[in-house]
C-alpha cells in the first residue's frame, strides 16, 4: 500500500463515493516569523493544531495562505534572515491531478512534472514560495518558476481557508451568488452564451446609433483603413514568400558559386565524382567477367553515378537561373516594409490584416444602409433577448430550488451546533435589462433569525460573533460536503474533496456549542481533509491527528516549533486547555474521558 493510498481512502455513502481529491501531506517553513525551521506532516481526517495563546498557531495557516496566492510581505521574514521560505506537498487523486495538469498547461508549465506515486493513479504537487527582504520573491511549482496568478488558479483544486471572524460581509454580490451556484452545480454556459450574443448585437446597434459627428468621424476612419488594406492587394503568405526570395537575392553570388562548385565536383572535370565512378565501373565490369557476384556491385555503382549526375545537373540548372538583381531586391524590401507597416497597425499577421479590412468594409456597408441594418439588428436582438430570458429563468428556477434545499440543510446544521435559529437563502430575480449579466438575473442574500420570534435579517447583521462562527461553519460544511447537491445524477458518482482549513472558526463559543462544533468538524473530516486551529478542549478531543505549537526561548532567541502528539502528551495538552498551565488529576481524568468519548 502506497502513502497515497493510506492518506486517500475512499468512503461510500449510498450513491456517492467520496475521495480525498487533494491531501496536504507536508508543510515546511524556514525563517518564517518566529519559526526558524519546521516540518509538519499532515494526514487525511481531522488535523487539529493547539497551543498557548501567542504560540503562533495561526502562523501555519498564514504560511499556507501564501502558497494559495495570498499577498506576501517582507514582515514575515525571521529577524536576521535574508528570506523566508514556505513549501508544501500535496498528493492528488487522479481527477484532481487532471484539473491541476490543465492549470499548469494553461500557465505555461509542464504538467508532466507531476510526480506519479508508484503507478497507483496519484500524483504529487510541490509548491514553494520564497519571500526576500527586498520585497521580491520567487515561486516554484514542481521546481518550475511560476507566478502568484498560477498559485491562485491552483488554489481552488487544493485547499480553501476559512479564517477567524470571516463573515459574508466580505463577500460581494458575485461571491454570494457563487456560493449558491457551487452548491447547486449550476450550469452557466447556456446563459453566458445567450448573454454574449444579446450584448454583441446591442453593441453593434449602439455603434450604428452614434450621433452624427461621431458617425462621420468613424466613417472617415473606416474608409481610410479599408482603402489602405484593399490597395495593398495582399496575397496569402506573401510576406513569407518574399522573405525567402529576399534571402536568395541578397546572397545570389554566394549561392551561384556554391551551386557551380558542387556541380564541378560532382559532374565536370576528369577528377569529378561522376568520372571517378565511371572509372571504377570499368574495373568492376572487368572483374565481374571472372566473378559474377560483382555484377550486383556494378549495378549499384551505375545507380549511384546516375543519381550523382542528376544532382549535379539540378545544381547547375539552379545556379544558372540565379540572377543578381539589385532592382528586384530593392522592390522586395520595399514591399516587405509596406507589409510590416500594415501588420504593426492592424494585426500581427497578414491574415489579421485581411480580417481587419473585412471588418472595416462591413462597418462601412452597415453605415451606408444604416436604417435597414438597424431594423435587422433589432429583430435579431429581440430574438436573442428571448433566448437569454429562457436560459436565465431556467437558471433562476434551479437556483431557487437549490436555495430551498440549502437553507434546510444549513438550518439543520446550525441547530446541531447548539442554536435555535431560522435560516433562509433569498434569491431575488429581476427582469430589467440593465441588470442582465452572464450569470443571469439573480441576487442572493443569506438571512438568519438567531432567536425565536425575531425577524430574518442579513446574516452579518443579525448574529453575534460566536453565532456567526457557527453559521459560517454550517454553511461551509453543507456547501463543501454537498457541492453537487442540486445536480441530478443518473447513477453513482464520485466527488473529489479538497483540503479545508479553519483558523479559529470556534471564536466566541464554548461549552455545549463547542462540543457540537467538534462533532461537525469530525463529520466533515470523514469526506474531506480538515485542518483546524482551535483553543477549545472540547474540539481538540475530536482530533484524528493532534499537533502542538510551542514557543520557547533558547540562546536569546524565541523559536516556535510544531510537533505531533499522541497518547499521554495529547491527554496532557487537552487537560492544559481545560485547566490552564497547572495540570490536576481532575483535569487529566476529564481530558481522558473527553478523548475517549470523542473517538
Amino acid at each position: 500500500m502506497t502513502r497515497f493510498q493510506r492518506r486517500n481512502p475512499v468512503i461510500c455513502f449510498g450513491q456517492i463515493t467520496y475521495k480525498w481529491g487533494s491531501v496536504l501531506v507536508e508543510l515546511r517553513l524556514e525563517n518564517y516569523a518566529v519559526i526558524d525551521n519546521a516540518v509538519v506532516e499532515f494526514a487525511s481526517g481531522l488535523n487539529l493544531l493547539t497551543g498557548e495563546t501567542g504560540a503562533g498557531k495561526s502562523i501555519l495557516i498564514d504560511a499556507l495562505a501564501l502558497l494559495l496566492g495570498e499577498r506576501a510581505s517582507a514582515d514575515v521574514i525571521r529577524s536576521g534572515a535574508e528570506k523566508a521560505v514556505v513549501s508544501a506537498v500535496w498528493e492528488l487523486e487522479a481527477s484532481a491531478a487532471k484539473k491541476v495538469s490543465e492549470v499548469l498547461s494553461e500557465n505555461g508549465l509542464d504538467p508532466n512534472t507531476l510526480d506519479p506515486n508508484d503507478g497507483e493513479g496519484g500524483d504529487s504537487l510541490i509548491l514553494r514560495r520564497e519571500v526576500a527582504a527586498g520585497g521580491k520573491g520567487r515561486i516554484f511549482v514542481n521546481n518550475q518558476p511560476a507566478t502568484v496568478t498560477t498559485l491562485k488558479r491552483l488554489a481552488p483544486h487544493l485547499a480553501t481557508i476559512h479564517a477567524q471572524n470571516e463573515t459574508l460581509l466580505s463577500f460581494d454580490a458575485s461571491s454570494r451568488l457563487q456560493l449558491l451556484d457551487t452548491f447547486a452545480a449550476s450550469k452557466l454556459e447556456a446563459t453566458a452564451q445567450a448573454f454574449t450574443a444579446w450584448k454583441t448585437l446591442g453593441d453593434r446597434i449602439a455603434e450604428l446609433g452614434r450621433d452624427e459627428q461621431d458617425r462621420l468621424r468613424l466613417l472617415d476612419l473606416w474608409s481610410f483603413q479599408a482603402r489602405e488594406i484593399d490597395e495593398a492587394r495582399l496575397q496569402p503568405q506573401e510576406d513569407e514568400k518574399l522573405e525567402a526570395e529576399k534571402r536568395v537575392l541578397a546572397n545570389s553570388e554566394k549561392i551561384y558559386n556554391a551551386g557551380m562548385n558542387a556541380f564541378d565536383l560532382l559532374y565536370e572535370g576528369s577528377a569529378s565524382t561522376s568520372a571517378t565512378l565511371r572509372s571504377a565501373s570499368k574495373h568492376v565490369e572487368e572483374l565481374s567477367r571472372y566473378e559474377p557476384r560483382f555484377k550486383t556491385a556494378l549495378e549499384a555503382l551505375d545507380s549511384a553515378r546516375i543519381s550523382i549526375e542528376d544532382v549535379g545537373a539540378s545544381l547547375r540548372d539552379y545556379a544558372g537561373a540565379i540572377q543578381a538583381s539589385p532592382e528586384r531586391l530593392a522592390d522586395v524590401e520595399d514591399r516587405l516594409a509596406a507589409l510590416d507597416r500594415l501588420k504593426r497597425k492592424y494585426g500581427p499577421t497578414l491574415d489579421d490584416v485581411v480580417h481587419f479590412g473585412a471588418e472595416a468594409t462591413r462597418k462601412l456597408q452597415e453605415m451606408e444602409n444604416k436604417d435597414e441594418v438597424l431594423r435587422d439588428l433589432r429583430q435579431k436582438q429581440a430574438a436573442a433577448a428571448q433566448v437569454y430570458l429562457l436560459a436565465a429563468k431556467a437558471l433562476s428556477k434551479a437556483r431557487k430550488d437549490a436555495a430551498k434545499k440549502l437553507e434546510k440543510l444549513v438550518e439543520s446544521a446550525i441547530n446541531d451546533l447548539a442554536m435555535k435559529a431560522e435560516f433562509q437563502v433569498a434569491v431575488t430575480t429581476t427582469d430589467s435589462a440593465n441588470s442582465w449579466s452572464a450569470k443571469g438575473l439573480d441576487e442572493v442574500r443569506y438571512l438568519i433569525s438567531a432567536n425565536p420570534g425575531e425577524p430574518l435579517r442579513d446574516m452579518e447583521q443579525a448574529a453575534s460573533g460566536g453565532e456567526l462562527s457557527r453559521v459560517m461553519l454550517a454553511l461551509k460544511y453543507c456547501i463543501e460536503k454537498t457541492s453537487t447537491g442540486a445536480k441530478k445524477a443518473s447513477g453513482p458518482r464520485t466527488i473529489a474533496q479538497r483540503t479545508m482549513v479553519f483558523d479559529e472558526i470556534d471564536t466566541g463559543i464554548g461549552g455545549r456549542a463547542a462540543d457540537a462544533v467538534g462533532k461537525k468538524l469530525k463529520a466533515l473530516a470523514r469526506t474531506a481533509q480538515v485542518l483546524c486551529v482551535t483553543h477549545l478542549p472540547q474540539i481538540a478531543a475530536f482530533a484524528d491527528q493532534h499537533y502542538l505549537i510551542e514557543k520557547k526561548t533558547a540562546g536569546g532567541r524565541t523559536k516556535t516549533s510544531v510537533r505531533r502528539i499522541e497518547n499521554k502528551e495529547r491527554t496532557e495538552e487537552v487537560a492544559r486547555m481545560l485547566s490552564g498551565a497547572k495540570l490536576t488529576e481532575a483535569s487529566l481524568r476529564n481530558a481522558e474521558q473527553m478523548i475517549s468519548e470523542s473517538a
